[in-house]
């Protein structure tokens, strides 16, 4: 941390020098924006090969489609609707201010912080930075160590495209990220675990920085009973085998209604199987990033194994040939014991434990016996049903009848809730995220404020029992 503090505090403070001399207008904006999108494309190829790379075998589609379509197309919704978001917005003014006018508008912070997530690199650490700089910030980006390759690149965009005191990139350890997240950043952003989360937060009260905190969780998916089961189980497995399940909002574990567990596994089977016919040599499915990840799966699954809960691989072969290949199948667990850490922690992996319930109440109380998760997916036709769910859950957001498709709308928040986070982005929420909100109060040349101030005679404490009698209708 010795050897990065000096240089990051020097490049921080030459953003802050830049950004004092005039902050980003709308003009520099939308050719920052657009000067990302034509770096980001210029090495596309690239890209795609060193995410693969990084998880030892991830399916370039895959990469192109979960982010880089997002990141072209919320650069796209960013651009065409930066002028409106910035505009200022004239509000009504309190009667008893009248006749003040009031407004408000949006302000970009300062210099801001983003450290992403090696699970989706591209789109965890470059999404933010469409947010901050349509927001009109200058911004330090740090990409997840953990997949170095595809954090180079991004680093070599940013280099060849920005000019480091307005846009910057800095690489490395725990180190770096220790001397990072120590920065007085105006606004810091992490995506990442809860654990790393909660040193992020700390790091940045010594500052009195605010954090946006993107974490996970357990997100459960409850299917109800009148919900044919083929769909739930294709949808609920598509979204979970991702990126071989290491998404943040992908399915943690499924509530299923009693007595109908074979029916899902059956379900469950056959998806698999029509998305990936083959596990070993399959470049479709991606690889688990690191050795330490793949070992940690194995574990839940061990130890579940021991206590007594049935293991169900969807796939011929139940472990990789070799740790080094870092392939594991899809794998349903049955009667997992509650004090296994496959049920206590996240699993981030192609795991995926079932659960049976009697009645919707009793799935809603399981699910809220347990922290707030990230995401929530709950699949029923039944409008009043679907209120009812909404009504007595809380999670970061909510996708009905499918899994994960909340991130793909541009004009809705993304953001956990208590241990799964705080804050939001995307859109409209990502600008004003990265932007002070400013009240404005623009005083008339008669103000009737100026009869309340002392001395109070009779007449001015009659004024003010009538200004009382007033608020209490």
């Amino acid at each position: 941390m010795d050897d990065a503090q000096p240089h990051l505090r020097q490049l921080f403070d030459q953003q802050r020098a830049a950004f004092a001399r005039g902050a980003p207008d709308y003009t520099r904006r939308m050719q920052a924006l657009q000067t990302l999108r034509d770096g980001v494309r210029s090495r596309q190829e690239e890209l795609l090969q060193a995410v693969s790379d990084d998880f030892g075998g991830r399916a370039h589609e895959e990469t192109l489609l979960l982010e880089l379509f997002p990141l072209y197309d919320q650069i796209r919704h960013a651009r065409r609707h930066l002028k409106a978001w910035m505009k200022r917005r004239r509000v009504g003014s309190s009667w008893f201010l009248q006749p003040s006018r009031a407004f408000y508008q949006y302000q970009p912070l300062g210099v801001a912080g983003i450290i992403g997530a090696w699970n989706y690199q591209l789109l965890l650490t470059l999404g933010p930075l469409v947010d901050a700089i349509a927001a009109g910030n200058h911004v330090i980006l740090k990409p997840s160590e953990i997949t170095p390759r595809s954090a180079a690149v991004i680093a070599a965009i940013i280099v060849e495209r920005f000019p480091p005191d307005y846009v910057a990139c800095i690489t490395g350890g725990t180190d770096v990220a220790g001397a990072f997240t120590a920065l007085p950043f105006d606004h810091l952003f992490f995506t990442g675990s809860t654990r790393v989360g909660k040193l992020v937060m700390q790091a940045a009260a010594e500052n009195l920085t605010p954090v946006t905190l993107e974490l996970g969780g357990k997100s459960p998916a409850i299917i109800h009973e009148s919900y044919p089961m083929a769909q739930a189980a294709e949808r609920i497995m598509s979204g979970k085998l991702i990126n071989a399940g290491q998404t943040c909002v992908a399915p943690d574990y499924v509530l299923v209604p009693a007595g109908r567990e074979q029916e899902f596994e059956r379900e469950a089977r056959r998806i698999a199987a029509t998305l990936y016919p083959q596990y070993a040599g399959n470049g479709d499915y991606t690889r688990i990033v690191g050795e330490r990840h793949y070992q940690r799966l194995q574990s839940l699954l061990d130890e579940a194994a021991t206590q007594g809960a049935r293991i169900v691989p969807l796939g011929a072969q139940e472990r990789s040939a070799s740790p080094a290949d870092k392939l594991i199948v899809p794998t349903l667990i049955f009667n997992a014991g509650e004090g296994t850490m496959l049920m206590r922690e996240e699993i981030f992996g192609p795991l995926l434990p079932v659960v049976a319930y009697a009645s919707l109440d009793e799935a809603l109380a399981y699910v809220n016996a347990r922290p707030r998760p990230l995401a929530l997916y709950y699949f029923d036709q039944d409008r009043r049903r679907v209120d009812h769910v909404l009504a007595n859950t809380l999670s970061g957001g909510v996708t009905v009848n499918d899994c994960l498709l909340h991130l793909g709308q541009h004009n809705l928040p993304f953001g956990g809730v208590g241990p799964s986070g705080m804050g939001h982005y995307h859109g409209f929420d990502g600008f004003q995220t990265f932007s002070k909100k400013r009240g404005v109060m623009v005083q008339s040349r008669f103000a009737g404020n100026a009869m309340l101030r002392p001395p109070y005679g009779k007449r001015k404490r009659g004024l003010i029992a009538a200004l009382l009698r007033l608020a209490l209708r």
